[in-house]
């Protein structure tokens, strides 16, 4: 496993410095240097003491045909301690599906802030699915109940298994994991893939389950990766001290829970793009359920600033949008485990 880079740290700035030529980290490097115990631990001491001295811009969409687009999220710093650029260069190609290809591919690029240098290029899908689920096992870390023992993954695809372990390593209470997809073979597919993967480590069952209104209450934690435009999570469902994670909506048209869900818990987010971003929290904000002052954010937390749960009855909702700031943390501590092991 790889150790969390120190902050700040001589190696660091000793390697962005560098003269050596730019890096290309395969995804067999991304899946050895990162664990999700490790990248929620870095994203826990990180946050606090980076966040204010990163400039993130707003992501820049670009429309390249009717359907499909280019995003770029770039986000740097000129401290001692993160002397680092980084680019997020994301494509979007929906009609993929007909060619049994993805239809998001991305690339990540960390430069010197210090020279401008390229320092290294990486696969950005996989570095965004580890960071995309270590944010929301920090914020389980944070919110979920010390007890839980059931997680009700809802949805099936690449970032599932991702929610599923960076859950699990955030909160080791947990003691069974069911899938729901609406696509009930995708979900039974996942269930023996984490299976196989699970050999040897006692205390996890994996379940797959099609009746989505039965487990929603079996929930302590309630993770959710669709593109759902009509709410799949009815507040009403939910268990008292339940945690919802919602990650899949990124835009105003799409909503993974309804209004009672929100109305019931506190809501926790990300970052604020979250607010102008996020269906749930759009609509919601609209129709008055919640108001901006309502929502916590979770540098917030981390800092103490923000309380986060009450008591075990309350119901905590976590909404993830993403942001170029955890991507160069990512990126930081791939490169710098990279140039530390070598």
């Amino acid at each position: 496993m790889a150790s969390t880079p120190n902050t700040p740290s001589s190696t660091a700035t000793a390697s962005a410095t560098s003269t050596t030529s730019p890096i290309f980290l395969a995804n067999e490097s991304l899946h050895s240097i990162l664990t999700h115990k490790s990248l929620i631990q870095h994203f826990h001491t990180s946050l606090p003491t980076t966040t204010s001295t990163l400039h993130t811009p707003i992501r820049q969409s670009y429309d390249l045909s009717q359907s499909s687009s280019l995003l770029l999220m770039p986000s740097w710093s000129s401290t001692p301690s993160l002397p680092y650029i980084g680019v997020k260069l994301v494509t979007y190609f929906p009609q993929n599906s007909a060619l049994n290809l993805p239809g998001i591919h991305a690339s990540y690029v960390l430069f010197s802030s210090a020279t401008g240098q390229t320092l290294a290029s990486m696969n950005g899908t996989v570095l965004t699915l580890y960071r995309t689920s270590c944010v929301s096992g920090l914020a389980s870390k944070i919110l979920a109940r010390n007890d839980s023992k059931v997680l009700v993954m809802i949805g099936a695809g690449a970032l599932a298994p991702h929610l599923i372990k960076a859950h699990l390593a955030a909160r080791p209470s947990l003691q069974k994991v069911i899938i729901w997809n609406r696509t009930i073979k995708k979900a039974a597919d996942l269930v023996e893939k984490l299976k196989k993967e699970w050999v040897g480590n006692d205390g996890v069952c994996f379940e797959s389950n099609e009746n989505l209104e039965e487990i929603i209450g079996l929930g302590d934690i309630v993770s959710c990766a669709t593109n759902a435009d009509a709410p799949l999570v009815k507040g009403e469902k939910l268990k008292q001290g339940a945690h919802l994670d919602l990650v899949g909506s990124f835009k105003e048209t799409m909503k993974e829970c309804d209004d009672e869900a929100i109305k019931r818990g506190r809501v926790f987010a990300d970052n604020e793009a979250a607010l102008v971003e996020a269906g749930e929290l759009v609509g919601a904000l609209e129709r008055g359920v919640i108001k901006k002052e309502d929502v916590v954010f979770l540098v917030e937390l981390i800092k103490g600033k923000k309380v986060g749960r009450k008591n075990s009855e309350e119901i905590t909702v976590f909404k993830s949008v993403g942001s170029a700031v955890v991507d160069l943390l990512a990126a930081q501590f791939v490169y710098e485990s990279h140039m530390k092991d070598k």
